[in-house]
């Protein structure tokens, strides 16, 4: 699995130009199902998300996480971000697991951050989204394989 995290002051996605997610300050959290990822791999990415410390405290130091803050999470399925460039000029996405194994599991691993209590919004899985963010900081962090 692999993430992109972007600190934001508010995001929101949209479909065929209607809003279906929208989120204040927290986290937007662009997410690729691989095939070697396992419901156990989701579960320990929540985990690290919910705790990797890129909010600031009062002295400006990225020392807090979205856990305790109580912020915002909206999670936008990205199969784009498996790509694998190494080659030629044209990615490749043979990395990326199959669409409905990969919707369950990025459906789990918002299940897993809503059980830890956070608010958690959804992009539409393999629609063709337009993803609106105010990036803070700006601050982009890549997690994963």
């Amino acid at each position: 699995m692999k993430v992109v995290l972007q600190r934001v002051r508010q995001a929101s996605v949209s479909v065929d130009g209607k809003n279906i997610a929208a989120i204040g300050a927290g986290l937007v959290v662009f997410a690729a199902i691989e095939k070697a990822d396992t419901i156990d791999t989701v579960g320990n990415m929540a985990d690290k998300v919910s705790k990797f410390r890129i909010f600031e405290d009062t002295q400006g130091k990225m020392n807090l996480s979205v856990i305790e803050l109580k912020a915002d999470i909206l999670v936008v399925s990205q199969f784009t971000l498996a790509a694998d460039c190494q080659k030629g000029t044209r990615p490749s996405f043979d990395k990326a697991e199959e669409p409905r194994k990969a919707e369950g599991l990025c459906s789990a691993f918002s299940g897993f951050l809503r059980g830890l209590g956070l608010n958690v919004k959804e992009g539409s899985f393999g629609a063709k989204m337009a993803v609106s963010l105010v990036n803070d900081g700006p601050v982009t962090i890549i997690l994963g394989n």
